[in-house]
């Protein structure tokens, strides 16, 4: 086994949950994050806390604060140590597509050209490597919308009758002809960039296309981070905003530990250029209105919230992840936290 795994936004939620979990497999883990996201979102969602925790909790990691899109300092890090490197996890991103519209030309740096220049640099120094790229469900813009939504009294939900969809929505969802928002269109690059290094480069790439990635490490604001962020104005009082759909919206949820096995899962028998949804899908998955409910029911505070009638562009109505594909790859691999378990764990720690 190779002895170096390089991490991209290595003290963001996936990135540190990768971090946490492969110090353990690796002999050394390279962190790579330059805080862009208080940069998006505010010194509030800063994420040098968790560089520190790294940094004293595990020996064998090294933090470099560069920038993806300095093809230079990347190249730095890969030459040092080529073929000696045998998994680079890239969650390294801008995240919101809200954020995206005001500065399209960062966004697309960072989400297109920062993964290309990770791929070009791994293909030239370490092409035996595994390369796992964390993409988004935006990739498919809004056309989840198309579907035949029912009203209940605190979610949408698809029409029974529709028994295709009944596990979620799968990879044959079409990402074409929709609005994706600026963010999607940015991270879409970026998911087919990693499909055709491995497609045509015959290199071990994975895209895992996830909704809403979560957890305790998660340093949630408005504009990302729902679970984390909801959670923390549940505790400290503050006045939350639904945008649109009636705080009937639905989306599963992911924690990041169950995320992370998966890539585990997939590094130890990588495929070319594979593409899977990943989410809670059944198993784990709420509507803004029973996610309100379950932080009154943890916090025992009445949460307060106000709701606009504007919901966000390219936002989706419902979202739930069929996850037969990687199920039927990797059969061992098992979902361990529902979305009751991810709140409690979140208030645990920002309680404090």
């Amino acid at each position: 086994m190779s002895s170096i795994c390089i991490i991209t936004g290595s003290s963001g939620l996936v990135g540190s949950e990768s971090v946490a979990f492969f110090s353990k497999m690796f002999d050394k883990v390279i962190g790579i994050d330059n805080d862009m996201r208080q940069v998006f979102f505010g010194m509030n969602a800063s994420i040098a806390w968790n560089t520190d925790k790294l940094t004293r909790n595990y020996p064998n990691f090294e933090h470099h604060a560069v920038d993806i899109r300095n093809v230079d300092e990347l190249d730095k890090i890969f030459s040092k140590y080529k073929s000696d490197i045998g998994l680079v996890i890239h969650a390294a991103a801008q995240p919101s597509h809200d954020w995206a519209a005001k500065e399209p030309s960062t966004d697309f740096t960072v989400n297109a050209n920062g993964t290309l220049n990770l791929l070009e640099l791994t293909r030239i120094h370490c092409p035996q490597a595994t390369f796992i790229f964390t993409s988004t469900n935006k990739v498919y813009g809004d056309t989840s919308n198309q579907l035949p939504f029912v009203e209940l009294d605190k979610r949408w939900e698809v029409e029974s009758s529709h028994t295709y969809f009944e596990n979620g929505i799968d990879e044959q969802m079409s990402i074409d002809q929709s609005k994706h928002s600026l963010f999607g269109a940015s991270k879409l690059s970026a998911d087919i960039l990693v499909q055709e290094y491995g497609r045509y480069f015959g290199m071990n790439t994975g895209v895992f296309r996830g909704g809403c990635l979560t957890g305790p490490n998660h340093s949630g604001a408005q504009l990302h981070g729902f679970l984390s962020y909801l959670m923390k104005c549940a505790i400290s009082g503050e006045k939350y905003t639904i945008f649109g759909y009636k705080g009937k919206q639905v989306r599963d949820n992911l924690h990041s530990w169950d995320l992370v096995s998966m890539f585990w899962h997939f590094y130890q028998k990588p495929r070319n250029g594979e593409v899977y949804n990943v989410g809670g899908g059944r198993q784990s998955n709420c509507s803004m209105l029973e996610a309100i409910e379950m932080c009154e029911e943890i916090t025992g505070k009445v949460f307060d919230f106000s709701y606009s009638k504007t919901h966000r562009i390219g936002d989706h109505i419902w979202w739930v992840t069929d996850l037969s594909k990687f199920r039927n790859h990797y059969p061992n691999w098992e979902l361990k936290f529902t979305i009751k378990d991810i709140l409690e764990q979140i208030y645990e720690t920002h309680k404090q």
